[in-house]
């Protein structure tokens, strides 16, 4: 199978985290109108429901960030002609290209999905200021999604 092929598949996997992601951020925007869920008092007031529904945001946010760093960055450079053998090469390239604004902002939440995914927070406030990062830059790993998929059409048709 050819990286185009592999990055097609790739993507359609990436999809379905983003499609899930954006559903959930609708709804906690919903919630968000009548509950502030970042008042450790409010948050522990909610309905189990939300809680998974918050929780599957940040699994699915995560997933997407990882995905697109992990899985899609360095074959999307190789399927356009650019080589890079180390990930920080890979990263700098992405900027350049303007799939992410900033190496730093890419970082950040690279390093806050880590955080998710390894060292959950123990502290609730920090757990739900790690939710309030994720949710107010949900419009940032959109637009990352989104050029990362304009890219990939530039460079195979």
């Amino acid at each position: 199978m050819d990286k185009n092929e592999i990055l097609k598949r790739r993507f359609a996997k990436a999809d379905k985290h983003y499609i899930a992601l954006k559903e959930y951020k609708s709804s906690i925007d919903d919630m968000l109108q009548t509950k502030n869920i970042y008042d450790p008092f409010v948050f522990n007031t909610l309905k189990v429901e939300h809680r998974a529904m918050l929780d599957a945001y940040l699994k699915r946010f995560a997933s997407l960030q990882d995905f697109l760093g992990n899985k899609i960055f360095g074959m999307l450079l190789a399927v356009a002609g650019i080589g890079t053998t180390k990930m920080s090469e890979v990263l700098s390239n992405i900027e350049k290209e303007c799939i992410i604004d900033s190496l730093e902002n890419w970082i950040e939440i690279r390093d806050v999905r880590n955080e998710l995914e390894h060292d959950y927070p123990e502290e609730l406030i920090e757990a739900l200021n790690d939710l309030r990062y994720c949710i107010e830059n949900f419009d940032k790993i959109e637009k990352y999604y989104l050029n990362t998929l304009a890219f990939f059409e530039r460079h195979t048709t």
